[in-house]
């Protein structure tokens, strides 16, 4: 088992079609990130959910653990919802290093790049 894990935690949704893209995104990181375990992660609607992962690498002998929310803003998913799942999942895991990002959408390159790719979809 690898002893770093990158969790990428994204909302979920009823259609399994909306997943595809942060499938891709986890076969991106992983690929970047061959010495790091990279998972995804869902808050509802969707397995798995951050709970499970967690305590499944955790089982496994991961030591580290960053948990980065795939969503746009900091709202109340972010704010309210991730916070009490991460202090109980610290709460379960003592040993465990559990880190928590910021919004991916808080990032100024990801907005710079949301922005050239909106920008670029105008007609020449």
């Amino acid at each position: 088992m690898k002893k770093n894990a990158l969790v990428l935690f994204a909302h979920g949704a009823r259609d399994p079609r909306w997943a595809q893209p942060f499938l891709k995104l986890q076969a991106i990181a992983g690929a970047r990130l061959p010495d790091t375990q990279v998972e995804l992660a869902f808050l509802e609607l969707m397995e798995p959910r951050l709970p499970a992962v967690v305590g499944r690498l955790a089982e496994q002998g991961c030591e580290r653990i960053s948990v980065v929310p795939v969503f746009l803003g900091q709202g109340g998913h972010v704010l309210r919802d991730l916070p009490p799942m991460i202090d109980e999942l610290r709460s379960a895991h003592p040993g465990l290093q559990l880190t928590v990002a910021d919004a991916v959408g808080e990032s100024p390159a990801v907005l710079e790049a949301i922005a050239d790719y909106c920008v670029g979809r105008l007609p020449a």
